[in-house]
């Protein structure tokens, strides 16, 4: 595992035009609330996972269960959608997007429930049963090219082609109100795990794929407890999306093979979550894809099943050694939370 420890802000290059996220975790958790199938996802604290780690206490935000769509994504995309229906009647929308994974079944079953269509372009690498549950939600699936990149292209392409709506769970220029209020939908997890935690965390482990997930929970993280928890992003070292902008000082497109943290295999780094993050996060780990099944594995042994991706914080804290541990001031007392951000692949 790499660590890359900054000093916050960490410096980058034009960005001057990119929203920080938004902290109104408020306004998120009154319209969630209002949905038939919310309800707030436990906090668990993992004594087996804290002692395998050496450190006092462990606590998992299980997302698993999230609206039974099984991931955090469910506060995504449907919350988009459901303040796109306050604001007036959705049916005869279709909304459209690329999705690796749970983000598209957000799209799917928030268009469904407000009447709309949804479209959902995903690499020829996804699973064709991920294209079932996608399809079980009512959603269209395209297939198109090999990566998620070509199928975000090719869904960028059939908005504008068709009149879509664009719904990406990723942030660039000149796209950026949808993105900004997707990840204020995900400001509710961490608003539900403020209230559920005994004490303040020592130090949060965030894993991240372009980036939302991390950044709307590191705001809120900020906004509650200022400076004190130090909070760590964790991303697949075939994926260094944010990592490897913030060494740059500009966003930049990462390389590398095929990821089984399929769900955090993205290369180019959500502008907001970056900008995001650059002021928020205090250090940035990437783990390798043996480290990633580890954890998924430790979880489970724990009692939490989950994928390499939706437990890649709980692998990063695994897989750290004796040096890395004394860097980010880790010990015995410390308190650590996680997300764990999806059940079993």
């Amino acid at each position: 595992m790499e660590i890359l420890h900054i000093t916050r802000p960490a410096p980058l290059a034009g960005l001057d035009d990119i929203p920080m996220p938004s902290q109104d975790a408020e306004r998120a958790s009154a319209l969630v609330a209002r949905c038939p199938v919310a309800a707030e996802t436990p906090l668990e604290n993992a004594v087996a996972i804290a002692t395998h780690a050496g450190v006092q206490d462990v606590w998992i935000k299980d997302e698993r269960g999230r609206m039974g769509l099984g991931s955090f994504k469910a506060l995504g995309a449907a919350y988009v959608i459901a303040c796109d229906a306050q604001e007036g009647d959705v049916s005869g929308r279709t909304y459209v997007t690329a999705s690796a994974g749970n983000h598209g079944m957000s799209v799917a079953a928030g268009a469904t429930a407000f009447g709309a269509a949804s479209v959902v372009y995903i690499a020829q690498t996804v699973p064709e049963s991920f294209a079932a549950r996608l399809e079980a939600q009512g959603a269209q699936v395209v297939r198109a090219g090999e990566t998620y990149e070509d199928s975000l292209a090719a869904a960028g392409q059939a908005a504008a082609d068709n009149g879509w709506d664009l719904l990406s769970d990723g942030s660039w220029h000149g796209y950026t109100d949808r993105p900004h209020r997707l990840m204020e939908g995900y400001t509710v997890l961490m608003a539900e795990a403020i209230r559920q935690l005994p004490e303040a965390p020592t130090h949060v482990f965030l894993q991240a794929g372009v980036g939302g997930l991390a950044c709307a929970c590191a705001a809120l993280a900020r906004r509650e407890w200022g400076a004190a928890p130090r909070i760590v992003v964790v991303e697949p070292d075939a994926a260094p999306a944010l990592y490897g902008s913030i060494v740059a000082g500009k966003a930049v497109e990462s390389s590398g093979p095929v990821s089984d943290m399929g769900r955090l295999d993205c290369k180019m780094p959500s502008l907001i979550a970056l900008k995001g993050l650059a002021r928020d996060a205090d250090d940035f780990a990437l783990i390798t894809e043996e480290e990633g099944h580890a954890g998924a594995g430790l979880s489970m042994v724990a009692g939490y099943p989950s994928s390499p991706s939706g437990a890649a914080g709980v692998a990063a804290l695994a897989a750290l050694d004796a040096d890395q541990r004394t860097s980010l001031g880790l010990t015995a007392q410390s308190r650590v939370l996680c997300i764990l951000s999806e059940g079993p692949a």
